[in-house]
């Protein structure tokens, strides 16, 4: 069987929209829907949204990090 094409998956627009892929992944690998060729590749795909997940919680627990201590600065997205 050949493999489709690999294309570099974008980054998600929104913590919202990387969870909700993220749960989406887990519950095609869980559920055996996805072959075993393409497991590898949604792991990775996995890997990379829990990292943007990560880096976009750390950034709100900075940002309410400084709000707690009094200092209000502009938040940035990661």
């Amino acid at each position: 069987m050949a493999r489709s094409p690999v294309t570099t998956p974008k980054e998600p627009a929104s913590y919202e929209q990387a969870l909700s892929e993220l749960d989406r992944l887990v519950q095609q690998m869980e559920g055996g829907q996805l072959p075993l060729d393409q497991l590898l590749d949604g792991y990775k795909r996995g890997a990379e949204l829990l990292s943007f997940c990560r880096a976009r919680l750390q950034a709100v627990e900075d940002q309410v990090r400084l709000l707690d201590e009094g200092t209000l600065k502009p938040w940035t997205a990661a």
